[in-house]
């Protein structure tokens, strides 16, 4: 074996094991966290990287609070909601901003992304009071409002770069034939894009569902509680007292959704991800 050769093969070796060591550093949070779940409560605190056995007690015990279960209902209808409507409201945006020509089109997308750069904290009590006055206040609403403010900005860019790059000339047969801006969306654009909208869809989804300081600002009671905040508000037997399996269990159950759903998706997002990204 020659100098290149060897050179050629220690790049090899020192490229598998970066992506090795990246991979356990990503995966091995959610890993311990699967066997913590599993754990009865007698063997929480003793550090073990493998499973002698398996103790169910921690699921049942959150599957058996009606708040908890109540939490994942809401979740779920937020999270669908709102991508829904950022779905709707991008595909639209996008054709607009990426198909027609008007003064103005570069600073209607500078400020569209401008608003996704604030954090949350800075519109907190702005937006507290714009939900106040609409009387969405610990109702489904004002979450949806919220999350469809902040993952908007993000679903247009992706959704428009990829509109640019669609051919005019389909665009101008569908003109020829007599449809509409809207039939051409529909019938014409739509089943071009998928993977530009699993993308956001999926992104959007994963915000809305994680989504933590909204949850427990713009809700007060248990019925009307996210995931997240369900989770932040588990609490043991004393005061001082985490039950950290239950915890465990209950981040388990709402990560497993998000990890299948990417991997059912994953092609159709690395596509949506790098549209725009060469111009042929």
């Amino acid at each position: 074996m020659n100098q290149y050769q060897l050179i050629k093969l220690a790049k090899r070796v020192g490229l598998y094991a970066l992506i090795a060591v990246v991979m356990v550093y990503a995966i091995f949070p959610f890993y311990y966290a699967v066997i913590t779940s599993l754990k009865p409560s007698s063997e929480l605190f003793r550090v073990d990287f493998w499973l002698s056995s398996l103790d169910f007690g921690n699921y049942v015990q959150i599957f058996t609070q009606k708040s908890f279960v109540r939490a994942i209902f809401n979740s779920i209808l937020i999270s669908f909601s709102v991508v829904i409507i950022a779905l709707l409201l991008g595909i639209t945006a996008s054709y607009a901003l990426g198909r027609v020509r008007f003064r103005g089109r570069t600073t209607v997308m500078l400020t569209i992304l401008g608003v996704s750069m604030f954090p949350q904290v800075a519109v907190l009590s702005g937006l507290f009071e714009v939900i106040r006055a609409l009387n969405l206040y610990n109702n489904p609403g004002g979450l949806i409002l919220s999350y469809t403010i902040f993952t908007l900005p993000f679903t247009v860019w992706v959704l428009t770069t990829f509109m640019r790059q669609l051919p005019m000339e389909l665009e101008e047969a569908a003109i020829m034939d007599g449809a509409t801006p809207w039939v051409t969306i529909t019938k014409v654009f739509l089943p071009l894009m998928w993977p530009a909208m699993a993308t956001t869809g999926l992104l959007a989804f994963i915000a809305a569902w994680n989504e933590f300081l909204f949850a427990l600002t713009f809700t007060l009671t248990d019925d009307q509680r996210t995931v997240p905040v369900a989770i932040a508000l588990i609490s043991g037997g004393s005061q001082h007292e985490l039950p950290w399996g239950p915890i465990m269990a209950a981040s388990v159950t709402v990560t497993v959704p998000l990890v299948v759903l990417v991997m059912i998706f994953q092609r159709r997002i690395v596509s949506g991800l790098t549209a725009g990204a060469v111009k042929g």
